[in-house]
């Protein structure tokens, strides 16, 4: 009886395989994800717990329909939409009304990925995008805030969560007498120290102890949760780190030029900064791979950040500086492409062939 040959599998480089795959690797951004849910959870309640809830469920019944629309099987199973869900919802203010919520997850999932044709053809990243939306589309609900730690926080939703399609907020007796008005009307360190030069303490600027979007939580707990990826090797650390230097040197010399401006450790940990960094920015589908390109991309975000906080109408920026950075993303790798091994560049080669 003879033997058969030995098989032999042909394949283009890369040729070393280490078993992370999309879905892993999506799989541990939810893990590191995890504890930041809970973190908020427990700073905001009810309100935030439903909220988190609504839009994840809200952007997997989009992708899913889509897949149905397509007659193509379930993307479900490669966590990119959970992802999405997870960091919309981390952007969104704690007492949003749930329904605006399930319209950010619908865009996120249909403008913001299938509209490019799906997960690894999104310039963009689609949380910022329905996020984008409902700030144009609901400015008052998107810049109404509530702040942490509220006694009935487990016992009631905030009056502005279970508001109806189209109406104004429900008004809550109970809620608005244990917690008092201010609590529906409180504003975020960016808009006090903006618009009313009130400086927030640096320590509840780390802890997340603040009003403001859900996800403008401890900066300890996100840099954690980050670090646990990047070590995993799941996160190019690069980005994060050159938005921080972006951050740190604008700042620095816009303060340097008028102390009214927010110094560097104001403008690092607080907004939406942290979350957009580690968890956005970082985004592999809408940030370079080139060393160079890595570089200028975070420096660009950091730059922006600081440039529209300072001198723009609102008093966040992170959303929109990485969306500008992913959408320079194309043009900086194009720019900063290595030159091929014994390739010459265009002037030297038009010398020589003269």
């Amino acid at each position: 009886m003879m033997r058969k040959p030995p098989r032999i599998e042909l394949h283009t480089a890369p040729h070393a395989v280490d078993g992370q795959g999309v879905a892993v690797i999506m799989r541990n951004v939810v893990y590191s994800l995890l504890p930041l849910l809970a973190y908020v959870v427990w700073l905001f309640g009810l309100s935030a717990l439903m909220l988190i809830l609504v839009v994840l469920l809200s952007t997997l019944a989009t992708e899913r329909f889509f897949n149905w629309m397509g007659k193509q099987g379930s993307t479900l199973d490669d966590w990119s939409a959970v992802i999405t869900g997870l960091l919309l919802a981390l952007t969104l203010p704690p007492g949003f009304p749930l329904w605006m919520g399930a319209v950010a997850a619908i865009i996120s999932i249909a403008l913001g990925k299938v509209l490019f044709g799906g997960l690894g053809y999104n310039l963009l990243n689609p949380a910022l995008v329905g996020r984008a939306f409902v700030q144009a589309a609901f400015p008052v609900a998107i810049t109404t805030w509530t702040p942490p730690f509220i006694a009935t926080r487990f016992a009631e939703f905030i009056p502005s969560t279970l508001t109806p399609p189209f109406m104004q907020p429900l008004d809550s007796g109970p809620w608005l007498t244990a917690s008092g008005m201010d609590a529906i009307s409180s504003a975020t360190p960016l808009g006090l120290h903006k618009f009313e030069s009130v400086s927030t303490p640096l320590e509840s600027l780390f802890m997340g102890t603040t009003a403001g979007s859900a996800g403008e939580t401890s900066a300890l707990l996100i840099l954690l949760c980050g670090a646990y990826l990047a070590l995993r090797k799941m996160l190019n650390w690069r980005i994060p780190m050159y938005v921080f230097i972006g951050v740190i040197v604008t700042s620095a010399l816009l303060h340097w030029l008028d102390d009214t401006n927010p110094d560097p450790l104001f403008m690092l940990f607080s907004g939406g900064l942290m979350l957009g960094a580690v968890f956005m920015a970082t985004d592999m589908v809408g940030s370079p791979i080139t060393p160079r390109g890595v570089m200028i991309y975070g420096l660009l975000i950091g730059f922006l950040t600081v440039i529209i906080r300072v001198y723009g109408s609102l008093s966040e920026g992170v959303m929109y500086a990485i969306l500008l950075g992913n959408a320079a993303t194309p043009l900086i790798e194009m720019a900063t492409q290595p030159r091929a091994f014994g390739e010459r560049k265009a002037a030297a080669k038009g010398k020589t062939d003269d």
